[in-house]
């Protein structure tokens, strides 16, 4: 096993303006699972193949372990990696496609067997090592292409987005089933998906990126208790946090007919506006407050999402707010909202960035 590292790794592809990746620097623990995550075009599965070895590096270097691998070629890197289409050749059996890069590599019929096996028995394939892959349903498919990593015990996993191509359901029983298998084997694995849901509930640290540019590198928990900034709040959470544009005011934040409290001291770089992050589920009723027309009720048994807008001067803000959903308001009524006490954020206007409160 090992630690990899991105010291200042740079990808600009010819022709291009601006690198798809810039910069980053990210260390990644040996044994940890971190993913990847972040809009279309932000760069991260262009990190993960410049680990693989399939994307130039132009800056910077990039190590597993102690040893450089920027410019060694993929085969030797000492990685496995799994992609979304999953890449089986439809001509050999389940057991010849987890064992065939053993095969190329020399390694003894025996010693491929028996890893064939050990792979199989983790990944409950045991009865399918003789079918061909169009025999096999999506989640087996995927399966055998992630036994097929295992079985050459490398030093790290890498995934690009490896459950797109599986029907919902599917994709919350795999990706259970991927995690657990990570924890099981202890090998590090860098693994990449658009699916902030998925980055949450799998990685041991999430890595967010926008532009090519690492936004914020953190645990699931932390980032989204603090965000760093406003793309960090907008883009992790289901349903987005509610970024509104507000006010300052004398003692705060105007927020709707009442003040916000916040700290002099916090709003003292500020200008007349601040951008104020508030959660859904972090969102209750109240006699005053944020004047809320509601525009949609989405009922879900206990919990219901209220979808309303917000008139702020000549523009109109939405505001999603997660209610009592054997009491929710009314379609078309005008309901006011406070933040729980402790759970806002407050980010600079201008630059996005966030401000620190004590409170």
């Amino acid at each position: 096993m090992a630690t990899v590292t991105y010291d200042k790794a740079t990808r600009l592809y010819p022709g291009g303006d601006k690198p798809a990746v810039d910069a980053l620097d990210l260390h990644i623990e040996d044994g940890e699972f971190l993913v990847l995550v972040g809009p279309s075009g932000c760069g991260k599965s262009t990190s993960l193949r410049m680990l693989a070895g399939l994307e130039d590096v132009n800056g910077g270097r990039i190590l597993i372990g102690d040893r450089d691998v920027t410019t060694v070629p993929p085969k030797d890197r000492d990685i496995a990696m799994v992609f979304q289409n999953y890449a089986l050749y439809p001509h050999m059996t389940v057991a010849d496609n987890m064992g065939f890069a053993l095969k190329i590599a020399g390694t003894p019929k025996d010693e491929i067997k028996r890893r064939v096996q050990e792979a199989a028995k983790i990944l409950d394939l045991e009865d399918y090592l003789a079918r061909k892959p169009k025999a096999l349903s999506g989640g087996q498919r995927q399966r055998v292409a992630m036994g097929r990593a295992i079985v050459r015990q490398p030093q790290v996993f890498l995934m690009d987005e490896p459950l797109s191509n599986l029907d919902a359901k599917l994709r919350v029983q795999t990706r259970t089933q991927i995690a657990s298998l990570q924890r099981r084997l202890g090998v590090t694995t860098v693994y990449v998906t658009h699916d902030q849901v998925e980055a949450m509930t799998m990685g041991d640290r999430v890595a967010v990126l926008k532009d090519g540019i690492l936004q914020q590198v953190d645990t699931p928990r932390r980032m989204y208790d603090h965000p760093n900034n406003v793309f960090v709040a907008g883009f992790i959470g289901s349903p987005a946090m509610n970024l509104l544009t507000l006010p300052v005011t004398e003692g705060g934040v105007l927020f709707g007919d009442s003040i916000h409290p916040v700290e002099r001291a916090a709003l003292a770089a500020t200008g007349k506006n601040i951008t104020l992050g508030v959660r859904p589920e972090d969102m209750e009723l109240a006699e005053h407050g944020l004047p809320v027309s509601v525009d949609v009720v989405e009922e879900l048994g206990a919990d219901a999402y209220i979808y309303g807008t917000l008139r702020q001067g000549e523009s109109d803000m939405p505001v999603i707010a997660r209610v009592d959903g054997r009491q929710p308001p009314a379609k078309g009524s005008t309901v006011h909202f406070q933040p729980k006490r402790g759970h806002v954020h407050l980010f600079d206007d201008n630059s996005g960035l966030r401000i620190e409160t004590t409170a």
